[in-house]
C-alpha cells in the first residue's frame, strides 16, 4: 500500500479582495496614525495648560512668601540698619521678633548663620542651635546649604521636600531667603503647595478623561471615514481598471503601429534599393553573357559593372542590417556605434556632423546601451526629415550619476501647436527611458532643438564586469 501526501490548496487573494486590502489599510494605518498623533498633541497641549496653571499658582505663593518676608524686614529693618556687625543685643532682638512672627497653621520664619546653625524656628523648635548645613530632603536636594548660598547672593526662591509643623508628614516646600551680609544671616520663610498639587493633579485627571473622549470621537469618525473611503475606493478602483484596460489597449495599438512602421520601412528599403540593384545587376550579367556568346569584347565591362552593383547591393543589406541591429554595438561598444551612426548620417544626408565624447569604462548594460542607440537613431531621423538643420552636435559622456547622451541641432524647432500630440517617435523615446528610470528633456525653439537622455547609475555594470570599450 502506498501513501500520498496530499498538499492543502494556497489561499490565493481574489481581486476584491486586493482591492478591499488596497482601499482600506492605507487608509486604517493613516487614521490609526492620526489619531496617535492627536492625542500625543492632546496631551502635550495639556500638559502646556496644567504647567502654565501650576506656574501660575506657585508665582501667587511665591509673591505671596515675598510679602510675608516684606512684613518682617519691615519689623526688624530699623534696628537691622542701626546696628553694628558685632552688636549682640540688636540680634538677640531681631532674633525675638523673628521668632514671634508666625502665621497660619505652618507658616514661620527661620534664621541660618552661614555657618549652618539654626538661630530662628519657632514651630520646629528641635532645629535650633544646630549646624544642618549638609542637609538634604528625602530625595537628595540639598536644603540648607543651597539656603545659605542664595542668601550669599542676595535672595532666592528654593524647593525642597520638609516635614510639615502639624502633622509631622513630608511635602513640597517653597522657601524664599533674603541675607543679611552685615551678620552673615540667611532669613527666610516658605509656604507648603499642597493646595497647589492638588490643583493640578485634578485638572490632569480632567484632561485624561477629555482625551479619552477625544479618543472615542476620533474612533467614530474613523469608522465611519473608512466605511467612506472604502466605498468610493472600491469605485474609483473599478474606473482606474478600465482605464489602465484602455491604456493597455492604447499601447498594444501603438506596440502594432511601430512594428507594422519599422516592417514598412523595412520593406521599402529592400523595394527602393536591394531590389532595384539587384534587378540592374541581372541585367547587366545578362547583356554580359550575351556579348561573349557573340564575342563581344565588352562582356568583361558588363561583368565587372554587375560585381559593382553587386557590391552596391551587399552594402545596402549592411547598412539595412546595422540599422535593424548595428554590430559594432554588441562589438565595441555604444560610443562606436554612435559614431559610426554619426557618420554614415553625416554621409548620406551633407548634414555637418560633430560627434563628442569623453573617455570613461563603458560598463552600461545592454538595455541602457539600446535604448540610448535608438535614441539617437530617432533624433537623427527626426533631423533629417523634419529639422532642416545644417549642423548635428552629438554628445556621449559617463556622469557620477550614470550617463548622458545629448543630440542638438541648428534647425527650424519644433513646429507643432500647444495642442498637438508629440510624434510616435518621440513618444518612444519617452517610453525607452521611462522604462530604465532615466529622464529625457527635448527643447525646441527656432534656433533649433535639443535633445538629452540619461541614464541612472543602477543600469552601469558592476565592476567586476567592466569592459574595455570606451565611450
Amino acid at each position: 500500500m502506498t501513501s500520498q501526501q496530499v498538499q492543502p490548496p494556497r489561499w490565493k487573494l481574489s481581486y476584491g479582495q486586493k482591492v478591499f486590502l488596497l482601499a482600506t489599510v492605507p487608509l486604517v494605518l493613516a487614521m490609526l496614525t492620526l489619531g496617535i498623533l492627536v492625542g500625543r498633541e492632546a496631551r502635550e497641549m495639556s500638559e502646556r495648560e496644567i504647567a502654565g496653571l501650576e506656574s501660575q499658582m506657585i508665582a501667587a505663593k511665591k509673591a505671596e512668601l515675598r510679602n510675608y518676608l516684606s512684613i518682617a524686614r519691615t519689623a526688624f529693618g530699623p534696628i537691622y540698619g542701626n546696628a553694628l556687625p558685632d552688636d549682640e543685643e540688636a540680634k538677640t532682638e531681631v532674633l525675638q521678633i523673628l521668632a514671634a512672627m508666625t502665621y497660619g497653621n505652618e507658616g514661620f520664619f527661620f534664621v541660618y548663620d552661614y555657618e549652618g546653625t539654626n538661630l530662628v524656628s519657632p514651630r520646629q523648635t528641635w532645629l535650633i542651635e544646630r549646624n544642618w548645613k549638609g542637609l538634604k530632603d528625602a530625595e537628595g536636594t540639598p536644603v540648607v546649604g543651597k539656603l545659605i548660598e542664595l542668601a550669599r547672593q542676595g535672595a532666592g526662591y528654593h524647593s525642597y521636600i520638609w516635614p510639615k509643623p502639624s502633622t509631622g508628614e513630608e511635602a513640597t516646600m517653597v522657601s524664599y531667603v533674603v541675607g543679611l551680609q552685615d551678620w552673615r544671616w540667611a532669613i527666610g520663610t516658605g509656604i507648603f503647595i499642597d493646595d497647589v498639587l492638588e490643583s493640578v493633579a485634578a485638572a490632569r485627571a480632567e484632561t485624561e478623561a477629555r482625551v479619552r473622549r477625544t479618543f472615542l470621537y476620533i474612533g467614530g469618525i474613523t469608522f465611519a471615514s473608512v466605511l467612506a473611503v472604502f466605498l468610493s475606493g472600491i469605485v474609483l478602483n473599478l474606473r482606474e481598471r478600465r482605464l489602465a484596460e484602455d491604456k493597455l489597449k492604447r499601447l498594444t495599438q501603438r506596440v502594432f503601429d511601430t512594428q507594422e512602421e519599422e516592417r514598412g520601412r523595412v520593406a521599402r528599403e529592400l523595394h527602393d534599393s536591394i531590389s532595384q540593384i539587384l534587378v540592374g545587376v541581372r541585367y547587366t550579367l545578362e547583356l554580359a553573357r550575351r556579348r561573349q556568346a557573340t564575342g563581344d569584347l565588352r562582356a568583361g565591362d558588363s561583368l565587372n559593372s554587375g560585381i559593382d552593383h553587386l557590391n552596391g547591393a551587399i552594402q545596402e543589406v549592411r547598412r539595412i542590417s546595422r540599422d535593424l541591429r548595428p554590430g559594432v554595438l554588441d562589438d565595441l561598444g555604444l560610443g562606436p556605434a554612435l559614431q559610426s551612426l554619426a557618420e554614415e548620417f553625416g554621409k548620406r544626408t551633407g548634414i555637418e556632423v560633430e560627434f563628442e565624447t569623453v573617455v570613461f569604462r563603458n560598463r552600461l548594460d545592454q538595455d541602457a546601451k539600446i535604448a540610448l542607440y535608438r535614441i539617437a537613431q530617432e533624433a537623427l531621423t527626426n533631423i533629417e526629415r523634419h529639422s532642416e538643420a545644417s549642423k548635428v552636435t552629438l554628445l556621449v559622456r559617463g556622469t557620477k550619476s550614470g550617463a548622458i547622451l545629448r543630440i542638438q541641432d541648428n534647425g527650424r524647432g519644433m513646429q507643432a501647436g500647444p495642442r498637438e500630440t508629440p510624434g510616435l517617435g518621440l513618444r518612444n523615446m519617452a517610453e525607452r527611458m521611462e522604462r530604465l528610470d532615466g529622464t529625457l528633456r527635448i527643447l525646441s525653439s527656432k534656433t533649433g532643438t535639443v535633445i538629452e537622455a540619461q541614464v541612472p547609475l543602477s543600469h552601469m555594470l558592476p565592476p567586476a564586469g567592466r569592459s574595455k570599450e570606451t565611450a
